[in-house]
């Protein structure tokens, strides 16, 4: 189903409109239950423009105008993910999955034993009341409108006390014959003592322009862990627009990545809400960018209760005409003493054309709290450079070398280490404009 060329808000308005039935059809219950409150939101609100504080640099009306099509009939999708994809990130004995567009690929045998009372699952079939109930309170317009068309996405559920040993493995393929949208949902709820990592993987197997949006909401129980890693290699039609939000408890910690290696547009938002003492969040992103590529992280960690703790690491290289945002607050609320939080932001403009803009920012309600942030924006070091050109590297090759540095600090903060081990290859791929396409996808150049 395709929609007429309208403004960016009001061709989503008359599609909802035209399409809901179809729309519910072929969804279920708990999703249908949460839709028509996000298009009344959405209808009130539209698109944030650049004037919002945390839409300043991205403009959603550009992004959000162009016509897409929607396969909002379930129509069966010719795939076969092995073929289409061969993952870049092999030996990491992985419980692995598909997400074809915005559909559980329930054709593919699961690869991995799951522990006991361990649900990965279509999320139309596995939704419950907790679906959108951490998004919904943002009021955010591609939250709401995802929750409009979304019809199904990711479910994952872990019980109580159970440690789940090998990582999940999640590779989101974008898959059609036309330009097309789509509007993923995941749904992740750890309970009381669980431990689970997991690793997303974005990737397009067409030459097609694809705008894509994520929504994905994460319940951490009383000591839980989760390791949460999105790695995005898709190419350079490709618009990708993520929501993250992350609702902590008592002693739990979060380890969230975010890493860009190939895209056209990206914006990244990720809200993290400290809910129970002794909560513990790490946030790190690294991003390499050239040609006209954009990548917009923005993140907010609220402190609601003392005694937690958050740091961030963000780290950007920007060549040819690339632009970069990072806008990260932190608020630490009334009463929550004892608060522990660093923020910081380092970025590397390889030419005078590439773009950074960054905004760290704090806002604290309590007096008793040690809470830092920081920002850089430069080139590489001159010295450097001449000092191991002295010793014979070349130019080129000194560049190489302390670009992977600089991004290497942020790549082994990560946990999994087969993951961390390859990512250090990927990168320097990718620094040598080697990294084109993965091996079995067919991407534009």
């Amino acid at each position: 189903m395709r929609k007429e060329k309208l403004s960016a808000e009001k061709q989503y308005v008359e599609l909802y409109e035209q399409a809901r039935q179809l729309i519910c059809d072929h969804s279920s219950a708990v999703m249908n239950s949460q839709r028509d409150e996000a298009f009344r939101v959405f209808q009130a609100n539209g698109f944030p423009t650049t004037k919002v504080e945390r839409y300043k640099y991205t403009d959603l009306q550009q992004l959000f105008a162009p016509d897409y099509g929607l396969n909002l009939s379930r129509l069966d999708i010719p795939v076969d993910p092995y073929k289409a994809f061969r993952c870049d990130v092999p030996n990491l004995s992985t419980s692995l999955y598909f997400v074809v567009n915005d559909q559980f690929y329930t054709k593919a045998e699961p690869k991995g034993q799951l522990p006991q009372g361990v649900v990965i699952g279509s999320l139309k079939e596995h939704a419950t009341t907790l679906y959108n109930q951490l998004a919904a309170r943002d009021g955010d317009a591609v939250t709401s409108l995802n929750t409009m068309l979304a019809q199904d996405g990711l479910y994952v559920y872990v019980p109580r006390g159970v440690r789940v040993d090998r990582a999940v493995q999640v590779i989101n393929i974008l898959r059609s014959d036309v330009d097309l949208m789509v509007n993923r949902r995941v749904l992740i709820v750890l309970e009381e003592g669980a431990e689970l990592k997991m690793l997303f993987c974005d990737h397009a197997a067409d030459d097609r322009n694809f705008l894509a949006t994520q929504v994905i909401e994460a319940y951490v129980g009383e000591g839980a862990s989760l390791d949460l890693y999105c790695l995005e290699e898709t190419h350079y039609k490709n618009v990708r627009v993520s929501n993250v939000y992350i609702r902590q408890q008592r002693d739990s910690r979060v380890n969230h990545n975010v890493i860009t290696l190939h895209n056209g547009v990206t914006r990244n938002k990720l809200d993290v809400d400290l809910m129970g003492e002794g909560a513990e969040c790490q946030l790190a992103g690294c991003v390499v960018a050239d040609k006209q590529q954009r990548v917009d992280n923005n993140t907010l960690i609220t402190h609601h209760v003392p005694h937690c703790t958050s740091s961030e690491l963000y780290k950007y290289v920007l060549d040819d005409e690339a632009t970069g945002a990072f806008a990260g607050r932190v608020l630490v609320k009334p009463g929550a003493q004892q608060t522990v939080s660093q923020m910081t932001n380092q970025n590397l403009c390889a030419t005078r054309q590439a773009r950074m803009f960054t905004q760290p920012m704090l806002e604290i309600y309590a007096d008793d709290v040690k809470c830092a942030h920081g920002c850089t924006v430069g080139q590489l070091n001159d010295a450097a450079l001449f000092y191991m050109q002295q010793r014979g590297i070349s130019q080129h090759e000194a560049r190489l070398l302390l670009q992977n540095a600089f991004i290497n600090e942020v790549i082994d903060k990560m946990q999994l280490e087969p993951l961390r081990d390859r990512l250090h290859y990927l990168v320097e791929k990718r620094f040598r404009g080697e990294l084109n396409k993965c091996s079995g996808c067919k991407l534009c150049k």
